[in-house]
């Protein structure tokens, strides 16, 4: 299992440190940080687990794991770059003929 820790996310609750202080520190303000690489061996799992569970903030997610705001962007009506003069693109970009 790996994991990551997104430090934009941390709002410095502490809970990640208490459950798995091999795996998460706490900087001088109480916010956390990833201690090594995110590769969690077997038997660490579960105290990590946790940690990633308790989290308040959902700052710590598993490496591959979606975000639910992670949703891919709205496909966009773009012109056609093979025939640049249709109306598509005389709408979009203004082109009169």
């Amino acid at each position: 299992m790996r994991v990551k820790l997104d430090r934009t996310l941390c709002d410095g609750f502490g809970v990640c440190a208490k459950h798995a202080p091999e795996y998460f520190s706490l900087d001088d303000w109480g916010y956390a940080n990833l201690e090594g690489d995110g590769n969690i061996p077997e038997e660490d799992q579960p105290a990590v687990l946790r940690a990633l569970m308790d989290c308040p903030a959902h700052a710590i997610m598993t490496i591959g794991e979606r975000r639910p705001d992670d949703a891919p962007p709205p496909a966009t009506d773009e012109p056609d770059p093979t025939n640049p003069n249709t109306d598509a693109s005389e709408a979009e970009w203004g082109f009169t003929r």
